[in-house]
């Protein structure tokens, strides 16, 4: 596993979390506070959650290979 292997699946979890957190936002906030707003928030949070694990797991895979 290359190092740009590993940079590029690390940008892709970035754009796949921050689509994610946007949608389940939007889904979860949007009556209560705007599809905008809350659209904002779930991709803030959106990485917040799923960076760290994906770090933990790139790391394990390039180790273990």
């Amino acid at each position: 596993m290359t190092t740009l292997t590993l940079v590029g699946l690390l940008v892709l979890a970035l754009v796949l979390a921050l689509a994610a957190g946007a949608a389940s936002g939007v889904k979860i906030g949007a009556e209560a506070l705007g599809a905008g707003l809350a659209a904002m928030m779930g991709a803030f949070f959106g990485p917040t959650a799923a960076l760290p694990a994906v770090l933990v797991g790139l790391g394990v895979l390039y180790f273990l290979h």
